[in-house]
């Protein structure tokens, strides 16, 4: 993601993200109610997973503070201490969050005084695909808008068949061979399946995890992935791109169906689903930072969408393409999505799930 604070960075260009993490609330408040019910920490320990950068890695500890303020008091219990850990990549932007943290702080005190229980925020930095924390250590888990991005490239071992046929793409597209798709599938299987395994082993008996995932709620669909890809092979033609490094780069993300996470769920077997919803938005829903979309022509609103997307891809596609290249990019970007929104209805789906551990 980009980092710090400028135009382009995640921080300024994740309000899509911060109305999912809305949408999930309610869950959220259920998810910790039946914690609370079952068990009652002096001290809740939250790992919010692929935390990134920006006031979204925060209003997770807020919303988690004030359900748990609103839970003690009906439960007329004391407030516990807390204890959050930010997880992300190591090139994550931690010193951004953390020197938002003093205000963040003065905030908390001027809402709630000092009624609410000590709070401490740590990062813990490393791959959510795998162990990060002691066994039996953590109370809740929290992650959202993260776990589409899978730990590898999926297409390392394709068929040098299928490979001919994928060739000019850096993503699924509809004109993919069916080998590329059960890569992807199978490199999301592989890593959510370690994913669950890891956190089972983490959370405390009775622990609970909620979960906001990106995912496919129809086949054959738009996604923004293949966009990007398609755009990229089109400059590749232009003599804008390398062959090379495009034939060697491919976008490490997976937007799995319904049926596909309760598969691996089901499978690995330490967790039960409480509660699984489906959130359809439109793809430009709750980007405008003035509230209102609808007021907005096609336009203006396939830019902010150019922007959003800019703020999470932009470090990736540098590192590969050089930077000289990222702006004619999104100004192309900008200008598909006007022309699908004509014609098509763009539209993404979000998972919401609540589990927790099994027995």
């Amino acid at each position: 993601m980009n980092g710090g604070k400028g135009e382009r960075s995640y921080a300024n260009n994740s309000l899509l993200q911060k109305k999912l993490m809305l949408k999930a609330k309610p869950i959220l408040e259920e998810t910790i109610m039946k914690l609370y019910h079952d068990s009652s920490p002096s001290c809740m320990k939250v790992a919010d997973l692929g935390c990134s950068v920006g006031p979204n890695s925060l209003l997770v500890i807020s919303n988690i503070i004030n359900i748990v303020d609103t839970t003690c008091t009906i439960l007329n219990c004391e407030p516990p201490t807390f204890q959050f850990y930010l997880n992300d990549l190591f090139g994550n932007d931690f010193n951004t969050i953390f020197k938002s943290l003093p205000d963040f702080h003065t905030r908390l005190v001027e809402d709630k005084g000092h009624k609410f229980g000590s709070c401490f925020i740590n990062a813990t930095p490393g791959s959510f695909y795998g162990r990060l924390f002691p066994s039996n250590s953590i109370d809740l888990f929290h992650s959202s808008n993260s776990l589409h991005w899978l730990s590898q490239d999926p297409l390392l071992g394709l068929t040098k068949e299928a490979e001919s046929l994928y060739k000019g793409h850096c993503h699924i597209v509809s004109t993919s061979p069916p080998e590329v798709y059960k890569a992807y599938l199978k490199q999301f299987q592989q890593d959510f399946k370690l994913f669950l395994k890891s956190r089972s082993e983490e959370l405390v008996p009775g622990g609970a995890m909620l979960l906001v995932v990106l995912g496919n709620h129809e086949t054959p669909r738009r996604t923004g992935w293949e966009l990007i890809s398609l755009i990229l092979n089109d400059m590749f033609l232009e003599g804008l791109i390398e062959e090379e490094k495009l034939n060697s780069f491919n976008i490490p993300v997976y937007e799995p169906t319904v049926e596909e996470i309760r598969h691996v769920i089901q499978e690995e077997g330490s967790f039960f689903v409480q509660r699984l919803e489906i959130l359809i938005l439109p793809w430009v829903e709750g980007i405008n930072e003035a509230g209102d979309d609808s007021f907005l022509d096609g336009n203006i609103k396939a830019g902010l969408m150019a922007k959003h997307v800019r703020a999470a891809m932009e470090p990736l596609l540098s590192t590969k393409f050089g930077e000289e290249v990222i702006n004619e990019v999104f100004i192309r970007y900008q200008k598909k999505v006007v022309q699908l929104m004509e014609v098509e209805k763009l539209e993404c789906a979000t998972f919401m799930i609540s589990m927790t551990k099994n027995a």
